[in-house]
């Protein structure tokens, strides 16, 4: 109760507002699904100044075990099985959608026609065409968007940016990039909707090297301007699955199978419009490798690298004037991109989750703040034109150039 005193009649002033709540609608409720709600749920602890609580109201997917999941594991007020519920519901004000990549394109531009904010995961759509689309309506509709480009949070990729913009690399000469993983590489593993051009587009293209065409841009600042690639697909056909499944989680599979119409592999050249060089590469069938996502930039004072292996830390060789060889290892700490909101000091590691976390508050800030923090439909376009290219020039074997965002 406001205004009223103490037990033992002293005078208690008006009790201070409480943080704004924000209506969360989430789409989808698999692994990326569930981490979306568990990440709005930290916003409010890890990010207090915003003044913003996070309230799960209602999660949309049509497998009957996954609405029982959002009501009983995560805390939503409710579970609908369409979407058009979802959207419907007044007490939404912002929108994840965590569905397959098919459905990125009519979600997004039903939540902005809704006058939703959405955070989508990557890649927006299955084509350059369909990212467009999404941006477009984005924009019509003057709503906030977030784009999964989680790698970009990570405290030691903010600190490495912040040596390039501050010249402390000198002039960027070339940037090598890859997001290698063996999520896909036994060949026993179910035809998912992930293997079909119509429902996922471009394969590992759009799934992991949109990350670090992402990566390349947000570190050093130049956009990938024209490619000259090559792709493959090292495993042409899989089993086809019997039942539904979570991500990558194994599931039962019949003896029948199907073509893989997508590639598994991606090595590009490519040029970036400040006048540097890069390479990158991905796989999904790279045994051996969990998830060797890493990027390094090379400039005339000196260069810097990470990798998602040791994700909480970095290693940098600058101005030693040549007599000096060598990297010298940086770990992650207070001084870093936003580390210090989940750990006091180096040595202590953060999670994938935390990435995650940071990249649902710059949402949230970007929501009720007018910032812009977060990566945006316009960054999600830009790695789906880069995509394009490269599919374009596994094709005609031959430089294509990348639109313009």
């Amino acid at each position: 109760m406001r205004g009223t005193s103490t037990a033992a009649g002293s005078p208690v002033g008006p009790e201070p507002e409480g943080p704004r709540e924000l209506g969360v609608g989430v789409i989808g409720l698999g692994w990326m699904g569930r981490l979306h709600a568990t990440s709005y749920q930290r916003v409010r602890s890890r990010y207090p100044e915003l003044g913003v609580a996070p309230r799960l109201v209602a999660a949309a997917d049509p497998v009957p075990a996954n609405r029982e999941a959002a009501l009983s594991q995560y805390g939503f007020e409710r579970a609908v099985g369409t979407v058009e519920e979802l959207l419907a519901d007044p007490a939404v004000d912002v929108v994840s959608i965590c569905s397959p990549n098919a459905l990125h394109r009519d979600l997004a531009v039903a939540a902005a026609k809704a006058g939703k904010p959405f955070w989508i995961e990557k890649p927006m759509g299955v084509s350059a065409a369909q990212s467009r689309e999404i941006r477009e309506a984005a924009d019509r509709a003057g709503v906030a968007t977030a784009v999964g480009f989680n790698y970009r949070h990570a405290p030691a990729i903010a600190h490495l940016r912040e040596l390039v913009s501050a010249g402390r690399l000198g002039r960027v000469t070339n940037v090598r990039c890859w997001f290698v993983a063996d999520y896909a590489a036994s060949p026993d593993g179910p035809l998912t909707w992930r293997y079909s051009r119509e429902l996922a587009g471009n394969g590992v293209i759009g799934d992991l090297l949109s990350h670090g065409a992402d990566l390349v841009r947000y570190v050093t600042g130049q956009a990938v301007a024209e490619v000259t690639a090559m792709t493959d697909v090292f495993i042409p056909t899989r089993p086809i699955p019997t039942g539904a499944g979570i991500g990558n989680q194994a599931r039962e599979v019949s003896s029948e199978h199907g073509p893989v119409e997508n590639p598994d592999w991606v090595a590009a050249l490519a040029r970036l419009d400040g006048g540097a060089q890069a390479t990158l590469e991905s796989s999904r069938v790279a045994r051996g490798h969990r998830s060797d996502y890493a990027i390094e930039v090379f400039g005339t004072e000196g260069s810097a690298r990470w990798s998602f292996t040791r994700m909480n830390e970095f290693e940098v060789q600058i101005g030693d004037g040549g007599t000096e060889h060598g990297y010298t290892t940086v770990l992650a700490g207070p001084g870093h991109g936003d580390f210090a909101r989940y750990q006091p000091g180096p040595g202590i590691p953060m999670s994938f989750d935390d990435l995650k976390t940071i990249e649902a508050a710059a949402f949230v800030s970007d929501v009720t703040r007018g910032t812009h923090r977060a990566p945006t439909a316009a960054d999600g376009l830009h790695a789906a034109e880069v995509g394009e290219a490269i599919d374009r020039s596994a094709a005609s074997r031959a430089w294509e150039a990348v639109p313009g965002v």
